[in-house]
């Protein structure tokens, strides 16, 4: 599921203690603090030629790193598949996501290289990509002798594969320079709804911000009167923490045309206290207080999703995941009774979305970066994922082949509005927010912010103090 909304406190304290040793320890190891990429100031990538063979690195082992999650589940279901094909071994360690980053953000900065490849959401190359932590894989991509061609890099949604992509400069965007890991599972965020209380209550998915907000106020006022007791309208997130942001807070944000920061002369400056963009702010805390859950400052993903499943929320604004779970047969007491929707167009009909996206990523100090590739193109290649889409629970494939599988759309047809929902959105999805290295705790305190207006402050005073504070941090 969506389990990247913990508070991310202790992170960003080992991260700010990594980039304050990252300068030593890049001077250490040599300017590219790349291990075997040291010839020249080029890649591991280049001394791969001849034909490709699955079989190059064979007797090798590849250490991963990994967070508990479905997609880790049927990762390992079929890594007898991978040894099998490249007589690879694989040896991994699993962590929960509450220590999994402390891990992995102390193994890359000390430069042990405990772990060839690992977990890391786009998000985290903006934090691991700048002190060099991550290898470009755009150099092994480009490689035919490294890179089969069955793993068909066009088969992926570009602009999935795009969000790895960053030239390490803040404000810059994605797309553009190394390609720091690689789409594995992602979701989009939209909104599912309860179908019989909106049949009950005569109520049509909502097509604009002004109907949501309109329509998660009567399902809040009548919702009781039609047999649900304690049911409110919508469930969105309101911890403080940055994942409070990502979802359907920043998907309805972007939707509307605004921006977390605009770059003047290459300079990153916050943009969140613009007048459209108090307006909305206020308007989403309002709607939070007339059609939110009661303890709305202390919900995750984890009550968001469980509050839909137990028909104590008729709508949820958030990751598809998050409903996906409660949706399916016999998961929950709404299962059965939950439909999918994009959710709200901008004023302009726009339908830009924000995403997350667990990707893997190499480290750039790996000894075995040859057969640490020949996994990593598995677990991303056609097979697998097809595999994981189909058996286990990659639900928002990454690819385009996979997503037009008829036995995944078999699968996915018993969710109503799963597949046309994620077909609407899918070349809409995106990361909205402006690349930069301060991400976490800049949505943090924007988070804090939302919850100080949602507690009756003024929310243009409230949005010039954030700025003002961010500016000093990110410029």
């Amino acid at each position: 599921m969506d389990m990247h909304a913990h508070d991310r406190r202790r992170f960003l304290a080992i991260g700010a203690a990594a980039a304050a040793s990252a300068t030593p320890l890049l001077t250490a190891c040599g300017a590219g603090f790349g291990g075997d990429n040291s010839k020249g100031g080029g890649s591991a990538a280049d001394d791969v030629t001849g034909s490709f063979d699955w079989k190059r690195a064979k007797g090798r082992t590849v250490k991963a790193l990994l967070n508990k999650h479905p997609y880790t589940d049927a990762l390992i279901a079929d890594l007898k598949a991978f040894t099998e094909k490249t007589g690879i071994k694989v040896e991994y360690d699993v962590f929960p996501e509450d220590n999994y980053f402390d891990k992995l953000t102390v193994d890359l900065s000390s430069g042990r290289a405990s772990y060839d490849v690992f977990m890391l959401g786009a998000y985290m190359v903006w934090q691991y990509g700048p002190p060099g932590w991550l290898e470009d894989l755009g150099p092994w991509m480009r490689n035919s002798s490294a890179t089969g061609a069955e793993w068909d890099q066009a088969d992926f949604f570009p602009n999935l594969l795009s969000a790895d992509q960053w030239s390490l400069k803040a404000g810059a965007p994605l797309g553009q320079g190394g390609q720091y890991a690689l789409p594995w599972g992602w979701e989009t965020n939209v909104v599912a709804y309860n179908t019989e209380v909106f049949r009950k209550l005569g109520l049509k998915p909502a097509e604009t911000f002004d109907e949501l907000r309109e329509v998660a106020g009567a399902i809040t006022r009548r919702a009781p009167g039609a047999g649900f007791d304690g049911m409110y309208g919508v469930a969105v997130r309101g911890s403080r923490s940055w994942a409070t942001i990502h979802p359907g807070f920043m998907t309805m944000y972007a939707r509307n045309g605004l921006k977390d920061f605009t770059v003047e002369s290459g300079k990153v400056k916050p943009a969140m206290n613009s007048p459209e963009a108090i307006a909305f702010t206020r308007d989403w805390a309002e709607m939070v207080k007339k059609g939110g859950p009661p303890s709305w400052t202390s919900y995750t993903w984890y009550q968001c999703s469980s509050d839909l499943g137990a028909k104590k929320a008729g709508m949820l604004f958030d990751a598809d995941t998050a409903a996906y779970f409660q949706a399916v047969k016999g998961a929950s007491p709404a299962s059965g009774k939950i439909a999918f929707h994009p959710g709200p167009k901008g004023p302009d009909g726009s339908l830009a979305t924000n995403m997350w996206i667990w990707s893997l990523g190499m480290s750039a100090r790996s000894r075995n970066k040859s057969a640490a590739w020949l996994f990593l193109q598995w677990a991303t290649g056609k097979e697998h994922l097809r595999k994981g889409a189909i058996e286990y629970n990659h639900i928002d494939p990454v690819r385009k082949s996979v997503s037009q599988d008829p036995a995944y759309k078999d699968r996915m047809r018993a969710i109503p509005g799963f597949i046309e929902t994620f077909e609407t959105v899918v070349d809409r999805t995106e990361i909205q927010f402006t690349p930069q290295e301060q991400f976490f705790d800049a949505t943090t305190s924007w988070a804090a912010a939302l919850q100080e207006i949602y507690g009756g402050k003024n929310a243009s005073s409230v949005l010039n103090s954030l700025a003002g504070d961010l500016a000093s941090k990110v410029g």
